[in-house]
């Protein structure tokens, strides 16, 4: 027979400190099921597309039927040994990418050095590098990218000794670049004040010792 059962429920300011905790923990363990990096994708392939990187794309199914191309950007993260973050795709020189990085982002000197690095190396091959960029093995990190460079010359001129190195050196250091931007998007996200805000846009309610009711 059915019985009617009355509980109290709490929102999260309502809720002691070790309860609010458990709450906090519900909601990080089940909020990261939608794509929360695409901001930082959208960054990366406009930062790609300055350097002269044409990344490679996948496609992906939509909901409504058809398909879209999904740029092969790929990482693991953040507590365990060989997480980063890769890339596949084309680099070629691109024509003042050094000024445009930093209109971009002025304040970012990483980026500034990698696009200096690859005007530089290029400056020495007469702008005739490019590189073709791809992933190799299970796990996503800069050195899983697979990088092939090479020189188009008309006369067949080999590049310079120290070209492949540069040039590859630089897109993983890009690599590495991506990767602490998803890091610190990630621990932005799970901050103790944006689950809180979260939680409370949402109008979640607790029990007493901070377990999700309904």
């Amino acid at each position: 027979m059915p019985e009617i059962v009355e509980i109290t429920v709490y929102r999260l300011h309502e809720l002691s400190d070790d309860a609010r905790e458990k709450a906090r923990a519900w909601y990080r363990e089940g909020a990261f099921d939608h794509d929360w990096h695409e901001f930082v994708f959208e960054d990366f392939r406009q930062i790609a597309e300055i350097l002269g990187i044409r990344l490679k794309t996948r496609p992906v199914q939509l909901h409504g039927g058809g398909t879209r191309g999904k740029p092969c950007i790929w990482f693991s993260g953040f507590w365990s040994q060989g997480d980063g973050a890769c890339f596949e795709g084309r680099y070629e020189y691109a024509k003042s990418a050094s000024v445009a990085i930093r209109a971009h982002a002025p304040r970012d000197g990483e980026l500034h050095r990698i696009a200096d690095a690859l005007k530089a190396v290029q400056r020495r091959n007469f702008y005739r590098l490019y590189a073709d960029i791809g992933h190799r093995g299970r796990y996503h990190h800069e050195g899983s990218m697979e990088i092939v460079v090479r020189r188009d010359s008309p006369v067949w001129q080999d590049m310079t000794a120290d070209a492949e190195d540069c040039v590859a050196e630089a897109l993983r250091d890009l690599a590495r670049w991506l990767y602490r931007q998803l890091e610190r998007e990630y621990e932005f996200q799970t901050s103790d004040g944006q689950v809180d805000e979260a939680i409370a846009v949402n109008e979640y309610t607790f029990t007493e010792t901070g377990r999700r009711f309904g």
